[in-house]
């Protein structure tokens, strides 16, 4: 019998799996199509790490153990993950962006510049805002390759003495008493313990909790510039940095540098989409799909130019946009993330680890009661 079975292999599967390993746990992953796949949240090159989270200050703690945990499996596998690149923060000062980011950065002592709208121009040409914009500058932040740290994430975990079968599509799972059983569509397995962390495909191992779960689909864009340089970043931090333009109604457009090699801006819209069947995504990109990114180029007149490559992903909302990390409430030795509501992947380590102490010992030091199902039961 394995001492723990986690469902779903991606991003916070491969790091339940990897701190699992690397503790001594019997760990079995389960993954239904290949690891690191595209058919999930958790492609599309890069994902963002900000430390001045607008969404709740309750997040900084996770996100600072976040950053050392990205740090460490960079050491570990002697792979490079994370590019501390900075990002700006653009928005009205009253918009949620820009007033969530300065409250968690007061709160946490983080440091960070307030930009005005001159210091802006001087600074960022390449953002044309409205005058009564303002920016929010944080060095400390960046993106993570998302594809490549699954894949070191389960490689580390593997050669950690973990097992991660692809192709392994689950039917259901049972709990009786100390044990757990998962059965897929060759096989049944057996565990002390189970995470589950199934993305996009969680609310339907859940359904029984009174939790929906909203699956979205979500689409992603590169524009070719006519000129590359004024979005170049030499991957140390120099030039232009990652960026979020923030909206009154708490959508923003958010993007990346080009960095060495690429010649590709990519951006997108975070706002939730039209709801979807993960199983049955439409991957067919519609000119309004092409129109929710394009629409910021009047604040980034530099960046007209070609679409030459888009994608499509999910999210899975939660009811109020925030995490789900908690307890089965009538199996205790079932233990549940997902819900991330399109903004989860930069956190991978520490909820990884979080997950792999509660199901080995019960508790985590990581404060996460805020994300606990309770606040859906009032």
């Amino acid at each position: 019998m394995h001492d723990v079975i986690v469902l779903g292999v991606g991003t916070f599967g491969a790091a339940a799996c990897e701190a699992l390993a690397r503790g001594g746990a019997k760990v079995l992953g389960l993954e239904q199509f290949s690891v690191a796949h595209n058919r999930g949240s958790h492609h599309g090159k890069s994902r963002m790490f900000r430390m001045a989270y607008y969404e709740h200050p309750d997040y900084v703690p996770l996100l600072q153990r976040a950053h050392e945990g990205w740090k460490a499996l960079e050491s570990r596998s002697g792979v490079r993950l994370f590019h501390e690149v900075g990002a700006l923060y653009l928005g009205h000062p009253q918009s949620e962006l820009m007033a969530g980011s300065l409250e968690a950065a007061r709160r946490h002592g983080l440091a960070h510049r307030v930009l005005s709208r001159a210091d802006l121009a001087r600074e960022f040409p390449p953002f044309h805002v409205p005058d009564d914009h303002a920016g929010f500058l944080e060095r400390r932040a960046g993106f993570v390759l998302p594809e490549l740290a699954i894949e070191t994430m389960v490689d580390l975990a593997r050669r950690s003495g973990a097992t991660v079968l692809e192709g392994a599509r689950v039917k259901g799972w049972t709990a009786d008493g100390g044990s757990v059983t998962v059965h897929t569509e060759s096989a049944a397995y057996s565990a002390r313990a189970l995470i589950v962390t199934a993305g996009a495909w969680s609310g339907r191992l859940i359904a029984d909790l009174g939790v929906p779960l909203v699956v979205t689909r979500q689409v992603l864009g590169w524009v070719q510039p006519a000129s590359d340089e004024p979005f170049r970043n030499d991957g140390e931090g120099n030039g232009f940095p990652c960026w979020a333009l923030g909206y009154a109604d708490g959508s923003l457009h958010y993007g990346f540098p080009i960095m060495p090699g690429e010649s590709a801006l990519k951006i997108a819209l975070h706002a939730r989409g039209v709801e979807a069947d993960p199983d049955r995504l439409d991957r067919t990109i519609t000119p309004d799909d092409e129109a929710t990114f394009r629409s910021v180029m009047g604040v980034l007149p530099g960046a007209r130019g070609p679409t030459v490559r888009t994608c499509v992903c999910m999210y899975t909302n939660s009811p109020d946009g925030h995490f789900i990390i908690d307890r089965h409430p009538r199996h205790t030795n079932v233990w549940l993330a997902c819900g991330f509501s399109g903004h989860g992947f930069k956190f991978a380590p520490a909820i990884g680890g979080a997950m792999a102490d509660l199901a080995m010992r019960g508790r985590t030091d990581l404060p996460i009661e805020f994300l606990s199902m309770k606040r859906f039961r009032s």
